[in-house]
């Protein structure tokens, strides 16, 4: 019996700069936010919930080197969401990339009978196990632009952008295995619970990070509300803080806010 080359029919997914997982999910989510100027009705489109859908827009702008999507305000609708050309244009690469990528998995399929299946079986759980997911909301990327060897640690220096940086301290033995050189693209992530929030501007505080930017959502819970700031570079920020410090604060959407944490409290990942 003639055995039959497998089809593998792929879902693209990139990683790189512009986020940990630009995926054909989010894709599309993109094209129906350009369609559709809405990201509500972008979700449903998708489909996607509202909170999935503001955190993948979220997460690959604060993976991107410019903002893919942003918030527009006024007209007849009262505002909306709108795809940036640097959006526009990351979708048309993507597709492009799209078609490529299933061409070369035809290829591999039609070759396939020259490849046991016990090698196939351990590409397959290879590829599982280089699939990283992580829970810390927020998600950043830029180059490393500063190293100061602290004996025991390190301080590291990276740009977001043009206005805004993050600092973060680790093992020197943890520098030394990432690698870590002046220029190298490297990962930043923080957890959500890891980061506070004031809006006094003559507040001193010992943290390393401080981010201003605007409160843009307010999603309250009965014990701990969920805060994101846009920054002005177009990335955001998210913090969970108790109900009742939310109130203390007084913190409203449309308010500027800082979001501050800790160098320790920032995880570092690169790519090889």
């Amino acid at each position: 019996m003639t055995n039959v080359p497998q089809r593998f029919i792929g879902r693209l997914s990139l990683e790189s700069a512009v986020g940990t997982s630009l995926s054909d999910t989010r894709i599309r989510l993109l094209e129906q936010i350009g369609e559709l100027g809405s990201i509500s009705q972008a979700a449903k489109a998708v489909p996607l919930s509202y909170k999935a859908a503001w955190d993948a827009v979220d997460a690959m702008n604060n993976m991107a080197p410019q903002p893919l999507v942003v918030r527009v305000t006024g007209g007849r609708q009262g505002g909306g969401t709108q795809l940036t050309d640097y959006g526009r244009s990351i979708v048309a690469m993507y597709r492009a990339l799209e078609i490529e990528y299933q061409l070369a998995l035809d290829r591999l399929s039609a070759r396939l009978g020259e490849v046991g299946a016990a090698d196939v079986q351990e590409f397959q759980s290879l590829m599982h196990r280089l699939s990283m997911k992580t829970s810390a909301r927020n998600q950043f990327s830029g180059p490393i632009t500063g190293l100061r060897d602290g004996g025991v640690d390190y301080e590291v220096r990276l740009r977001l952008d043009a206005q805004s940086e993050l600092i973060a301290v680790i093992t020197k033995s943890s520098a030394e295995n990432l690698g870590l050189a002046i220029g190298k693209e490297v990962f930043a992530f923080i957890k959500s619970s890891s980061v506070l929030l004031s809006t006094d501007r003559e507040l001193q505080l010992t943290a390393r990070n401080q981010l201003w930017g605007e409160i843009v959502e307010i999603q309250a819970g009965s014990v701990n509300d969920q805060v994101s700031l846009l920054l002005p570079s177009g990335r955001s920020v998210t913090s969970v803080v108790t109900h009742g410090s939310c109130e203390t604060l007084g913190l409203a959407v449309g308010q500027q806010a800082c979001a501050l944490f800790k160098a320790s409290s920032v995880i570092l990942a690169v790519y090889d």
